[in-house]
């Protein structure tokens, strides 16, 4: 590429704003004269999940080692850019008054929970918290959950706040797949997911739970499409894992479909807490699907 990796990615400016425009970054993307995506003889697919501000090391929800997983993300998207056919993001996206902020939940005396609070049916049913409003809708929500064996409610820090800078695009990650988009004259698939007051939706294709299918089965009948499908994101431990599950459930039937699915272990990170489990469901959804958890230098298209 006439193109620096150093010229579109700064590593010292990871989780910060970003120092050169977007419009002069762009410009250069034009000048590159590469073949566009839609000559590709093998087509790939790169999905980043939830690569925003809030999920950085300095972010009101951060996951440890997140800018190390920029880095590599980055790197590896420019070493494999002409192989790179198309790019999907997801943004976790929410309001102030959701079922998993503090806002949502009163105890006895009039408090929110701290975060990091898991909230029960039991403790709904038992007093000890009551749901500010849409009480009814709050407890048949978590007892669904529960039931389908599902995680836990747990109590989020205020997150990727729609309109606010935690919500948007991390600097460097933006950088790269913008310049993508333009020097392989693809557009960029933008998925937004969280916005349900009533529900989580850790996996890019529908919420943790819900009485109406809400799955974004558009997106999941594209991915046939594609003979490879690379996934890297924050965190490891919930949005990532929560969406290969969902994506590999889809195909279950069809291993030669659920074998195209990488996961970039380098480029993913777990909230402290739920590392072991993490481990063990990635190791699982490997055993049982036969999903690809690789390195990215080790993964060669």
């Amino acid at each position: 590429m006439k193109t620096s990796f150093d010229t579109i990615v700064n590593i010292d400016e990871i989780g910060s704003s970003r120092s050169v425009k977007m419009n002069e970054l762009l410009s250069l993307a034009s000048a590159e004269g590469i073949s566009p995506s839609n000559e590709d003889t093998e087509k790939v697919l790169f999905i980043g999940i939830d690569y925003q501000n809030d999920f950085m090391e300095n972010g009101e929800l951060g996951v440890p080692n997140s800018h190390t997983d920029i880095k590599n993300v980055t790197r590896f998207l420019y070493d494999n850019f002409h192989k790179i056919t198309d790019i999907a993001i997801s943004l976790d996206t929410h309001e102030l008054n959701q079922i998993f902020h503090p806002v949502w939940w009163l105890d006895e005396q009039g408090n929110h929970p701290a975060p990091f609070t898991i909230i029960s049916a039991e403790d709904i049913e038992k007093g000890k918290w009551t749901a500010a409003e849409k009480a009814e809708e709050s407890l048949k929500y978590i007892r669904n959950l529960e039931k389908s064996g599902k995680k836990q409610l747990c109590i989020w820090p205020y997150h990727c706040i729609e309109g606010t800078r935690g919500a948007a695009l991390e600097s460097q990650f933006s950088n790269m797949i913008h310049f993508h988009s333009i020097a392989r004259n693809t557009r960029i698939k933008k998925i937004i997911k969280g916005q349900d007051p009533l529900s989580e939706m850790y996996g890019i294709i529908k919420p943790e739970f819900a009485e109406a299918d809400y799955g974004n089965y558009e997106f999941l009948n594209s991915l046939k499409s594609y003979q490879k499908i690379i996934i890297a994101g924050e965190a490891k431990s919930h949005c990532v894992l929560e969406s290969v599950k969902q994506m590999v459930d889809y195909f279950a039937d069809d291993r030669e479909m659920t074998a195209r699915f990488y996961v970039l272990d380098d480029c993913i990170s777990s909230i402290p807490g739920f590392e072991e489990e993490t481990e063990q469901a990635y190791e699982e959804l490997k055993n049982k699907f036969g999903i690809h958890i690789v390195r990215s230098k080790e993964l060669t298209l």
